[in-house]
């Protein structure tokens, strides 16, 4: 028996349709994505924490779900908004569906609404703060309740989602084997990176992890580092007693000027070993150095985006997921811009003038996405020497 749900937006603005995942109610931004494929990985992207998620596909769902193409342990968006869920799976490596697995991880779904008229609104009017329920219908309430919503400016989401403790990275997929399983410790498949042509040790990157992409860290690992994870949280000196040949500062959710003890250990760090920072660890790299940053109307979501780089010429063809940006006419005259957007030219890379430091605003590792970009862990790897 199909189930109705609600989705209110602040401005109260109701969109009705059919439930599908968990029950219950949920809070958050709404927001959407572009991206014509991806969805398990954009499902658990730990950076859309606090956010309800369209997507502008219209059909979602078709190829299933697995157990490799995660991002992380569990999904960690609020809620997810599709036109039309695929009810076949067609995929040989499918482990389930999209309905069971939200079900599975708690996360509330809604389809068989507008969503282009919901894109379109969102456009225009800006990301809004959202109720999903598939339990209180009443209109008003919904909408009140959007309106009271904590909204994503001035919060420190990524203590919600940074581990726990240090972990080794242990092979190129993720360590979670078991698609119905709270387990993510299980071991990963063992994997043997190419040996260094001189035959000398493998660099050692710490990744701060403030909510980070696994694709992150297989990067690294294919590139034959040896990756330690460290919780976001961490200070200068406990990155500095790993002895790491280098640090990235990994993507995340939210807001980034509210993340001060992050912004403390980049400093502590910076010229003493090679940086190297993807989306939110631009921000904070950029902060860190005395920029400050800004919302964006609606955010940079998809796999689509064209960036040039400046310093090549070239035009690459990038992932992004982010709803903050950092400010042009703030930035210190230590850092140079290297990458801008060609959509609404904000800023999508920089580079310290003085120390060996750099960041990108966009995704080069993708999952899912084009691979334009892998060249800036090249970049990164040639730093370590």
């Amino acid at each position: 028996m199909p189930r109705t749900a609600k989705l209110a937006l602040e401005d109260g603005t109701i969109f009705t349709g059919t439930a599908f995942g968990a029950d219950g109610e949920v809070d958050g931004e709404v927001c959407f994505n572009t991206s014509m494929t991806g969805y398990q990985e954009i499902l658990t992207d730990p950076s859309y924490r606090g956010q309800i998620v369209t997507m502008t596909y219209p059909q979602i769902g078709n190829y299933g779900v697995n157990a490799e193409d995660v991002e992380s342990r569990r999904p960690h968006l609020a809620g997810f908004v599709v036109r039309e869920k695929s009810r076949r799976v067609s995929n040989f490596r499918a482990d389930g569906d999209l309905d069971g697995y939200l079900k599975h991880w708690g996360i509330v779904g809604i389809e068989g609404i507008d969503t282009r008229r919901l894109v379109r609104r969102l456009r225009i009017e800006g990301a809004m703060k959202g109720v999903l329920s598939s339990n209180d219908l009443d209109d008003a309430r919904l909408v009140a309740r959007a309106k009271a919503g904590p909204g994503l400016i001035g919060r420190d989401l990524v203590r919600e989602v940074v581990p726990e403790k240090p972990v080794e990275w242990t092979g190129p997929l993720s360590p979670w084997a078991k698609l119905q399983s709270d387990d993510a410790t299980s071991a990963a498949p063992s994997f043997n990176p190419e040996p260094s042509a001189t035959g000398a040790a493998r660099p050692h990157v710490v990744a701060l992890d403030y909510g980070m992409k696994w694709n992150i860290a297989r990067h690294l690992f294919s590139l034959g580092c040896r990756v330690t994870i460290l919780p976001g949280t961490a200070t200068a000196d406990e990155v500095l007693s790993h002895e790491p040949d280098g640090v990235l500062l990994s993507n995340g959710p939210g807001d980034p000027e509210p993340l001060d003890y992050a912004q403390r250990t980049i400093r502590d760090l910076l010229g003493r070993k090679p940086i190297f920072g993807i989306c939110l660890g631009h921000q904070l790299l950029s902060l860190a150095c005395g920029a400050k940053t800004y919302k964006l109307k609606f955010g940079h979501r998809g796999a689509n985006q064209p960036v040039l780089n400046h310093r090549t010429g070239r035009v690459e063809i990038t992932a992004q997921n982010h709803g903050f940006a950092v400010a042009a006419d703030s930035l210190p005259d230590e850092l140079e811009t290297t990458h801008l957007n060609l959509n609404d030219e904000t800023i999508e890379g920089v580079r310290h003038r003085e120390y060996p430091a750099f960041s990108v605003q966009y995704h080069p590792e993708a999952s899912a996405g084009p691979h334009d970009s892998d060249y800036l862990f090249d970049q990164f790897r040639a730093m370590l020497a």
